[in-house]
């Protein structure tokens, strides 16, 4: 039964849900939920520091009912952006109504769209990739796929990386430094790989282009379908999920910093290079993206083996309260900055 432990991401939705249908004041509470109730709950819940091994780390390895727990998101995903486009084309409420509402379905677009989108993007299974790319669409961030794969993890914790934030970068900089730099190194990164396999621009290749008219497909059959209020609650929902993956990006390598090398490359990724968080509640909602030192070490690793490592940074908080945190730059800073390693303090 506590494989099923990973069901509790669907608390988000579920909060949504309670915000579409009771709506007035009702519509914050998925904020509300994200934000204030599971701070609060990482903070009364212990951590938990334990691996798996031997048969159960194998078992885990091989079960489809963690798989299977990611790919329910898709329909999830869809099911509540439908409903919520519709609702609001077909009826009439308050502006406040509205941002509420924004507010709750871009937060579980973040969540159980891209998050999920980011542990299925990294599989070998070409139909979870797609899996992947489909729930990166309500975002705006197809592109995502791209950047992430062939360009964060290749220099994660390095000035070239556009996802990492550099010590006193607050996160409001990030936002807007990280979207537009991922953005043009997805493009930077689609030509390489065309090249690399001696392709044209205009290839049927290049996902870049694809994922341009499938994006402005989506935008333009929402308008069609659900009107000029459809279209901005799909946009600005859109936005706040990606803002929320760029937050998250933010706290996870945080003014951390590889060393260069004399030969001018950087030293490989190591643990040290990514900021972990044990703290149960947000393990378990963000399908253990806190593990984030595993991950890197080996992308396509699953959520549900990663491992915890001593000589990892931690976290004070879990990754929700550390989102909270990072939206009061002073704080953020006078918390985070003499928890990074002295080394990289000089290096930044």
């Amino acid at each position: 039964m506590k494989d099923l432990k990973y069901l509790a991401a669907l608390s988000l939705p579920l909060s949504a849900m309670i915000s579409f249908y009771f709506k007035e004041h009702w519509s914050f509470f998925t904020p509300i939920y994200a934000f204030v109730i599971i701070p609060i709950l990482e903070l009364l819940l212990p951590h938990d520091t334990s691996n798996l091994e031997g048969e159960e780390r194998e078992e885990k390895t091989k079960s489809k009912l963690f798989d299977w727990m990611l790919y329910f998101n898709l329909p999830l995903v869809f099911g509540f952006l439908g409903f919520l486009l519709w609702d609001v084309s077909n009826h009439t409420y308050q502006t406040y109504e509205l941002v509420g509402l924004v507010l709750s379905m871009g937060i579980v677009l973040g969540t159980n769209g891209i998050n999920v989108a980011h542990e299925l993007g990294h599989r070998n299974n070409q139909a979870q990739r797609t899996l992947a790319k489909l729930l990166l669409l309500p975002s705006h961030y197809m592109h995502f796929y791209i950047e992430h794969n062939f360009g964060h993890h290749a220099h994660a914790a390095t000035a070239e990386d556009p996802a990492t934030a550099r010590l006193n970068q607050s996160v409001y900089s990030f936002w807007l430094t990280s979207t537009i730099r991922q953005y043009g190194s997805a493009w930077k990164l689609q030509r390489q790989l065309l090249k690399r396999d001696q392709l044209p621009f205009l290839s049927i290749k290049n996902d870049m282009l694809w994922y341009t008219l499938i994006q402005t497909g989506y935008l333009v059959t929402v308008f069609f379908v659900f009107g000029a209020l459809g279209l901005l609650i799909a946009f600005c929902s859109g936005v706040v999920g990606f803002l929320m993956l760029e937050t998250v990006n933010y706290i996870e390598h945080y003014g951390l910093m590889r060393k260069k090398l004399p030969s001018g490359r950087y030293e490989r990724v190591r643990e040290v290079h990514s900021w972990n968080s044990n703290h149960v509640i947000g393990r378990i909602v963000l399908y253990e993206l806190t593990r984030h030192s595993d991950h890197h070490f080996k992308s396509s690793k699953k959520y549900q083996i990663l491992d915890y490592y001593d000589i990892s940074p931690q976290m004070p908080y879990g990754y929700p309260t550390s989102m909270v945190l990072s939206f009061i730059p002073p704080l953020w800073f006078k918390l985070m900055n003499p928890r990074i390693p002295k080394e990289m303090v000089l290096a930044a």
